[in-house]
C-alpha cells in the first residue's frame, strides 16, 4: 500500500516545475527503496535510471526529510536505562533515544522521540489544552511533527519568548506549534525576566495572564525544555539575563532552569531577586498533570538530576549518554529522590 505522504501523486504539485520531479522521483525511489524492500539494481530497472541516479535520489528524499524513520525494535540498552530511571524518578515514562558517539551534543534523536510523544497528544480530535515551554529541542521537536489539522486545540506558553531589552528568542515554540497544527495560540506577553519585581508584578495583573493561569489549569500535559545556568547558558547567550544575574544564580547554587526558573542540585526553586523577576507561569512541584522535561547533553545532567530529584517532571524524553550519566549517579549513591507520578 502506497503512503501518499511519502509517495505524492500528480494532484499534489505541478509537475513541470524541475524541483517538484525531482522530489517526486526521490520520494517514489525512497518508497521503494524503504518500504518496498526494492534493492537499488531493482529500482534502476523499475525507473530507468542508473543506479548511481538511485542513490542520489534515496539521499535527496533523506535530506528533504521526505520520509521518517521509527525504530520497531528497542535497543536493549536504552531499554534498560529507560527502566531504570523510570522506577528511581517514578516517573509515568522514560524514553532514551540512541546517541551519535560523534556528535555528543546533537538533539535529533531527543528531538524526534519528543514529537512522538507530542504527537500521540495532540492526534486526539477531543479538544484540549497543551502548555509548552522554549527552547532549541522543542522547537526541533515541534518541526519533527507531521502537520495536523486541529483547530479545537489549545497550545500554551508557560514562558514569554523576549528579552527585557524587547528582541525576540530565535526558539519560540508556542506560535510555529499553531502553525503546525492549526490550533490557537496563546503567547505569553512578557520577557523571560522583568528589569524589576514591580515590572512583574504588573505584567502579571493583566488580563491575559489571567487566561494564561485558567488555560494551564485545563491542560492535559506541559512540554518543557531544560537547561544548566552558568556563564554563556542559553538564557545568559541569548540575553536573557545579565551578567550580575547568572553570577547571583550560580553563588546561590543554581545548576538548572525550566522555563526561566532557577533550581538548585535538589530540584528547589532558588529564593532570591533574580527568579523574584521571572514572569513565566509559577512551576508546579508537585505537577498536577503530565510534565515532559525533555533535553539531554553533558550539560544537561546536573540540572536534569536535580530537577528528577526534586519531581519537578512527571516524564523524560533524553539520549543514551545523558541517561548513562544519569544512571552513574544513581549507583555511586547520590542524593535521588522520585517526584511523584502525573
Amino acid at each position: 500500500m502506497c503512503d501518499s505522504r511519502l509517495l505524492p501523486t500528480d494532484r499534489d504539485r505541478p509537475l513541470d516545475r524541475p524541483i517538484d520531479r525531482r522530489r517526486n522521483d526521490a520520494a517514489r525511489a525512497a518508497w521503494l527503496y524503504f518500504i518496498s524492500g526494492r534493492t537499488q539494481d531493482e529500482i534502476a530497472a523499475q525507473l530507468d535510471l542508473s543506479r548511481q541516479a538511485v542513490q542520489r535520489l534515496v539521499a535527496f528524499a533523506v535530506s528533504e526529510k521526505l520520509i521518517k524513520f521509527r525504530l520497531d525494535h528497542p535497543i536493549a540498552s536504552c531499554a534498560e536505562l529507560a527502566a531504570l530511571l523510570t522506577d528511581r524518578f517514578r516517573l509515568a515514562f522514560c524514553e532514551v533515544t540512541p546517541s551519535d558517539p560523534d556528535a555528543p551534543g546533537s538533539i535529533v534523536g531527543i528531538a524526534a522521540a519528543a514529537a512522538t510523544r507530542l504527537q500521540r497528544q495532540l492526534a486526539s480530535k477531543t479538544p484540549m489544552v497543551i502548555c509548552i515551554g522554549t527552547g532549541r529541542t522543542l522547537r526541533a521537536a515541534v518541526e519533527e511533527l507531521d502537520t495536523l489539522d486541529r483547530p479545537q486545540h489549545k497550545v500554551v506558553s508557560l514562558v514569554g519568548a523576549m528579552a527585557a531589552g524587547g528582541h525576540a528568542s530565535p526558539y519560540d515554540v508556542v506560535m510555529r506549534l499553531g502553525d503546525k497544527i492549526g490550533a490557537q495560540r496563546y503567547p505569553m506577553p512578557a520577557p523571560v525576566l522583568t528589569e524589576t519585581v514591580a515590572d512583574r508584578e504588573t505584567l502579571q495583573s493583566q488580563r491575559a495572564f489571567t487566561v494564561l493561569r485558567e488555560l494551564r489549569e485545563q491542560a492535559r500535559a506541559s512540554f518543557v525544555g531544560i537547561s544548566e545556568v552558568g556563564w554563556q547558558s542559553p538564557l545568559h547567550r541569548d540575553g536573557f539575563v545579565t551578567d550580575s544575574d547568572v553570577s547571583a544564580l550560580v553563588e546561590a547554587g543554581a545548576v538548572g532552569e525550566i522555563t526561566g526558573w532557577s533550581f538548585d542540585a535538589a530540584g528547589r526553586p532558588l529564593r532570591g531577586p533574580v527568579n523574584q523577576r521571572v514572569a513565566s507561569l509559577p512551576l508546579e512541584i508537585p505537577p498536577k498533570r503530565l510534565t515532559v522535561i525533555v533535553g539531554g547533553g553533558p550539560q544537561k545532567v546536573k540540572p536534569l538530576q536535580a530537577a528528577l530529584t526534586g519531581g519537578l517532571g512527571t516524564a523524560l524524553v533524553t539520549d543514551e549518554a545523558t541517561a548513562k550519566a544519569l544512571a552513574r549517579t544513581i549507583h555511586e549513591g547520590g542524593n535521588v529522590m522520585g517526584g511523584s507520578r502525573g
